[in-house]
């Protein structure tokens, strides 16, 4: 009875440690010594069949030393171990003393001819087939030994063993899938973001590719300047693909879709506890850009009580999470974006001059798609050529619906550009778009050209001081609203009205 509450402790014992790791080596390591110590089974061996070199190789040993386990190296066939790989059947050597069979090569049980010791070696399969074997050692006194009972143990503990294999083997595959499938995303990156597959030709282009060029293998800070919809984004994953940390993650962050309030923590991740809702640690933006690019979109929305802390990240790359006092350092390079006039917020005290330095190190400025139209015909042949791909069709524009959209100024550039044609490509039932046909899907583009200068123009003009003060005001609402690429919200941070109070000034002075 006493022996078989052993056999159950160790088994129990045994699954526990494969249920506790995936490691193959771990687990099994854990089971040796619970074979030893549980049930006296001394020298655990478990040899495993190399695929590449056919020959079994001692992948965990109890009791071995490392030169040792270098010795045990055995063909199939070769010896016990081998004999056991080859049959797929158990074997029992009574007294290892007096077999020839049993070679000894590890060297690690002396005179044998002295010692009264069984081998049981036991076979370990996955789906029927032989992968490797598993042996121990039995310390015979002149009481009588179950070697049945021994045997049954070991080969519940070969069966389990056998699984540990096959998962191990899995999550060996998995794994490697994985890194190849990301490997081959990261390459499908690389290429979909080089600057060869950014259209256009126009010579401020030229200039803006061989700054990215330049700027591309170094560590410098890079600030893109533009309006909204020119591509700045594309143009800062271009630098960052372009690098050398290609290989290592881009991060985006908004700093104007981001609340205040939670920008911080967004940035620089919170301690479990922090606030209301930090139920757990979380890593911010700059952690998980470490060793990669941290591209910060809308810069010039970034809060000005916020600004100290984020220049002292550029500066040292080190930093605080909310509620933590460690200090963690990162490696990161930055490059920022905005469409905001930077250097109008710095007269207005909204934007920190050493900040504003400190992003400004290497200038690139995007023009907006009005100022190179010679891009705007390559840019409808990619994009036509993209959602015919998309949608399933194959829609063309004639030469005259060309010339119109030339001719737009879009406001919104290359964005305004790729949804009007978009939105060309699915409504259209016409396999050819004219000018005349071009009109029902640009009336709003067309009319946004005016935004509200027709209505102001409509009105007649008021030379009195009120009616002056009212055409300033409607002016400069008018004009935020464009900056803003008609955003009320930001347009009334800017001019340092509440969102309310801008809604009925464009109600009262009639703003499309």
């Amino acid at each position: 009875m006493d022996q078989k509450i052993l056999e159950l402790t160790a088994l129990y014992e045994i699954s526990k440690a494969f249920a506790s790791s995936l490691d193959l080596k771990v687990a099994s390591n854990k089971v040796m010594d619970i074979l030893s110590s549980v049930l006296g089974m001394r020298r655990g061996t478990l040899t495993l069949l190399h695929r590449e070199t056919g020959e079994l190789v001692i992948e965990v040993a109890h009791g071995l030393t490392s030169e040792e386990k270098k010795r045990g190296h055995y063909r199939v066939g070769e010896g016990i171990t081998g004999k056991v790989m080859a049959t797929g059947e158990p074997m029992v050597v009574p007294d290892i003393g007096q077999e020839p069979l049993f070679l000894n090569r590890t060297g690690a049980r002396g005179d044998i001819e002295h010692e009264n010791i069984a081998f049981l070696c036991m076979p370990v399969k996955v789906y029927g087939d032989t992968i490797g074997v598993l042996s121990v050692d039995r310390l015979f006194d002149d009481q009588t030994m179950l070697i049945d009972d021994d045997l049954r143990v070991l080969t519940i503990v070969a069966g389990q063993i056998g699984q540990a294999v096959k998962v191990t083997e899995m999550v060996t595959q998995e794994r490697q899938r994985l890194i190849d499938r990301n490997q081959r995303l990261e390459h499908e990156l690389q290429n979909k973001f080089h600057l060869r597959n950014v259209v256009g030709h126009d010579r401020k282009m030229e200039e803006v590719y061989e700054s990215v060029d330049r700027v591309a293998e170094t560590r410098a800070t890079v600030l893109i300047r533009g309006e909204s919809g020119t591509g700045k984004e594309l143009i800062a994953r271009a630098i960052h693909y372009g690098s050398a940390r290609a290989g290592a993650p881009f991060i985006k962050v908004n700093c104007a879709a981001i609340p205040e309030s939670l920008l911080e923590s967004e940035l620089f991740g919170h301690e479990k506890g922090a606030f209301t809702g930090a139920i757990e640690t979380r890593k911010g933006r700059f952690e998980q850009a470490h060793e990669g690019t941290l591209f910060l979109d809308e810069v010039g929305d970034l809060p000005f009580a916020l600004q100290p802390k984020f220049l002292r990240v550029l500066q040292e790359m080190q930093f605080e999470r909310v509620g933590g006092s460690s200090t963690i350092s990162v490696d990161v390079r930055i490059i920022a974006a905005t469409h905001r006039d930077l250097e109008r917020l710095l007269r207005d005290n909204m934007f920190r001059e050493d900040l504003y330095y400190r992003l400004n190190v290497v200038p690139i400025y995007i023009p907006p798609l009005r100022e190179r139209i010679a891009d705007i015909p390559l840019l409808i042949e990619h994009f036509l050529q993209r959602f015919n791909t998309e949608h399933g069709k194959s829609v063309e524009f004639s030469q005259d619906a060309v010339e119109v959209m030339v001719q737009h100024k879009w406001l919104g550039n290359v964005r305004e550009l790729e949804n009007c044609l978009e939105r060309a490509v699915i409504m259209t039932r016409n396999k050819v778009i004219d000018a005349k046909g071009l009109g029902g899907y640009m009336n709003l583009l067309l009319h946004s050209d005016l935004v509200v200068a027709t209505d102001i123009e409509k009105q007649p003009h008021d030379y009195s001081l009120p009616g002056s003060v009212r055409a300033i005001e409607r002016e400069q609402i008018s004009e935020a609203l464009r900056e803003c690429g008609g955003v009320k919200a930001r347009a009334a941070k800017l001019l340092g009205l509440t969102k309310r109070q801008i809604g009925y000034k464009i109600q009262k002075y009639n703003i499309e």
